[in-house]
């Protein structure tokens, strides 16, 4: 860490460039900068390394290289999707009751033209709950969407139940973003229509993201006036950018097992030390399959916000819930869909792990935090 006074556990958030990453981005960025829309020499070598990165990540999600839509972001890739599933003809849409802002914030707006959502419930340890999915589907229900791992908890979500139940039917997305570069994921195995990711959560650059399509799915575009991507998200590409996202996700993909060894054995070495020091504490999502590189903690007794605050003044980074939604001092939504008590819900907090963190920063993490949640419960007032 550059910083090394900060413990960075907030990975969920953001993750940082891997040197052999940036290595590669440079030359697209600098001395190969040339449009992969121009003719020449220039422009078709960039034209080469984007399509080579777009071959590169369909391989890896088990995709069609013409299946790859490159975006801005999950988010932008969230809302393509949503929008390319529904007419303009108010109808009925299935979500959990989980997703990320990305999603809920659309369906909200989507609520307010007429349309109407199915929410899929939740069960108290972060699944949702499928049983009685038949009962919430209408003759005029066009879209489902269901993440594939959890943003706030890690826990995984049963997508591809979903999408075999449902494929046929409508339109099946998932938010993708906390799964990939940290699961193997097949694109086609899921049986989903579409599927959205981020690069800088598995060490890729900030501002590039994919939308994976299914071929036969007609894909609206959101914006017009260029022929790039067959005018399906229209704009120069960042050659740059899809560079890095191709190479992260391949570097992710190669030492996926590692990885997750590293993080779990972490994140086992934070709980202990954590434990040595604060007795009352509750793991959200404990016992449902979870990725290791979330952890969802509820203090009771403290306020989320003000332990947020103490624990920034110790130099220690970790969050209150999804980035995208950290500036809302709200509830979580994702703990009140599990149904947490209240003073769990008050009081949790986020803590994700990269597998760039050694064993002796995150005990520190965790010392930090013991100390700062003893001295909080130590005075009087901090639940008032």
């Amino acid at each position: 860490m550059n910083n090394p006074d900060l413990i960075y556990l907030d990975a969920n958030a953001t993750t940082p460039v891997l040197p052999e990453i940036w290595d590669a981005m440079r030359p697209f960025a600098l001395t190969q900068f040339g449009n992969p829309s121009s003719s020449h020499g220039a422009g078709r070598k960039a034209r080469k390394a984007l399509e080579d990165s777009r071959e590169e990540i369909a391989h890896l999600l088990g995709a069609f290289p013409d299946e790859v839509v490159f975006t801005s972001g999950a988010t932008e890739a969230n809302n393509l999707a949503l929008q390319s599933a529904l007419s303009d003809s108010p109808s009925s849409i299935l979500a959990s009751q989980i997703e990320h802002a990305s999603i809920t914030e659309h369906l909200k707006m989507l609520e307010k033209q007429g349309f109407q959502v199915q929410w899929l419930e939740t069960e108290p340890q972060g699944k949702t709950n499928l049983a009685n999915l038949s009962d919430k589907i209408k003759t005029d229900t066009k879209l489902a969407t269901l993440m594939l791992v959890n943003h706030e908890t890690g826990v995984l979500q049963p997508i591809e139940t979903l999408g075999n139940q449902l494929q046929s039917k409508m339109w099946v997305h998932t938010d993708a973003v906390q799964g990939a570069g940290k699961i193997r994921i097949d694109f086609h195995r899921l049986c989903v229509t579409s599927l959205a990711l981020s690069a800088h959560k598995f060490h890729g650059p900030k501002g590039i993201g994919a939308l994976l399509v299914r071929r036969g799915s007609t894909l609206k575009p959101m914006l017009f006036g260029g022929h790039q991507q067959k005018s399906l998200r229209p704009g120069t590409e960042p050659v740059h950018l899809v560079v890095g996202m191709a190479l992260a996700l391949k570097l992710a993909m190669n030492n996926l097992e590692a990885r997750r060894n590293k993080v779990a054995l972490l994140r086992e070495s934070f709980l202990q030390e954590l434990r040595k020091e604060v007795a009352d504490f509750t793991i959200n999502g404990e016992y449902n399959p979870a990725l290791p590189f979330t952890l969802n903690l509820g203090f009771p007794g403290l306020k989320a916000d003000i332990l947020l605050m103490r624990l920034d003044m110790a130099g220690v980074a970790c969050s209150t819930g999804s980035a995208c939604s950290s500036g809302s001092l709200l509830p979580s939504p994702v703990l009140m869909a599990m149904q947490v008590a209240p003073g769990v819900l008050k009081s949790s907090m986020r803590f994700s792990f990269g597998f760039h963190l050694e064993e002796a920063e995150v005990i520190e993490g965790a010392k930090r935090i013991a100390f700062a949640v003893q001295s909080l419960r130590n005075h009087a007032g901090t639940t008032e």
